[in-house]
C-alpha cells in the first residue's frame, strides 16, 4: 500500500538534504504550467525550504489557454514567479534556419521544452538558484519527456514515483484538486498524454508497479516504447582510452 504521507514527508527531508549539500541558501527554481507534476515540486519545495527560496517560471509559447492554472499554483503557493513568453525565441530560432535544411515536426515539437529548460538555467543562474527537475516515473518509463528539455534539471523529486502516486502526494499537500487532478495535456501539440501514448495512465502505473496489464496489444506497445528510450534516463556514453595508451 502506498503510503503518501510518508513518502511526502521523506521526500521533504530528501530536498533539504540535496540543498544543504549542493547549494545551502540556494533557492529551487522550476518551470509551473499548472500540472500535477509542477504544482506538487512545487509544493514540496516550499515544504523543504519556505516559500521565500522557491521561484515558478511561466513560460507559455503565444497564447496558454491553461495559464491560469499556473497562476493558481503561485498565488495558492505565495511564492515568486516571473513569466516570460518563449514565442519570440522559439520562432527566432525555427526562423534562422536555412531554407534548404528541412526541420521535422518532431523537432518543432520539441524545440520549446528546450527552450523553456534554457531560460530556467538562466533564470537560475541569474537568482542563485538550483533547477527542479518535475519528470515522474510514469512519464519516464515510456519516455515521454524532451531530452535536454523538459528532462534536464540540477535535483529530481518526482522520479522515482508514477502519476498515481504523484496525485496522491498532492492530495497530502493540501493542493487544488483541480491541479492534482488536472488532466495531463502536453502543452506542445495540444493533445491529451493518454491521447499521444495510447494507453492511460491508470494502465502503465499498474503495469511498472505490478507487471500485470490485459491487453498484450498494449503491453507491447509500452515494452517498445520503454526500450527505445532508455537512453534517455541514461548518462552519456563517454570513451574511456585503455590506461595503457595514457
Amino acid at each position: 500500500m502506498f503510503d503518501a504521507e510518508k513518502i511526502k514527508n521523506e521526500c521533504v527531508q530528501w530536498i533539504r538534504a540535496f540543498f544543504e549539500e549542493n547549494g545551502p541558501g540556494c533557492n529551487a527554481v522550476l518551470g509551473v504550467s499548472g500540472g500535477k507534476d509542477s504544482s506538487v515540486a512545487a509544493a514540496l519545495c516550499v515544504q523543504a525550504l519556505g516559500k521565500d527560496r522557491v521561484i515558478g517560471v511561466l513560460m507559455p509559447n503565444g497564447v496558454q489557454h491553461d495559464i491560469d492554472m499556473a497562476y493558481l499554483l503561485v498565488n495558492t503557493l505565495g511564492i515568486r514567479y516571473y513569466e516570460v513568453n518563449i514565442k519570440a525565441a522559439c520562432d527566432g530560432v525555427l526562423g534562422a534556419f536555412p531554407a534548404n535544411l528541412p526541420i521535422s515536426e518532431q523537432s518543432r515539437v520539441n524545440l520549446a521544452p528546450r527552450i523553456r529548460m534554457s531560460t530556467l538555467y538562466a533564470v537560475s543562474q541569474s537568482l542563485n538558484g538550483r533547477v527542479v527537475n518535475t519528470c515522474n516515473l510514469s512519464e519516464d518509463w515510456v519516455g515521454y519527456s524532451t531530452r535536454y528539455g523538459d528532462a534536464a534539471g540540477d535535483f529530481s523529486p518526482l522520479s522515482r514515483l508514477t502519476v498515481q502516486e504523484v496525485k496522491a502526494v498532492g492530495r497530502t499537500l493540501g493542493l487544488p484538486a483541480v491541479l492534482v487532478d488536472k488532466v495531463p495535456i502536453d502543452g506542445l501539440c495540444g493533445k491529451t498524454d493518454e491521447d499521444n501514448l495510447g494507453f492511460t495512465y491508470a494502465v502503465l502505473d499498474r503495469y511498472i508497479r505490478t507487471g500485470e496489464i490485459d491487453d498484450p496489444a498494449v503491453k507491447a506497445r509500452i515494452d517498445d516504447l520503454h526500450e527505445r528510450n532508455l537512453f534517455k534516463l541514461r548518462l552519456m556514453p563517454a570513451f574511456d582510452p585503455s590506461p595503457t595508451l595514457l
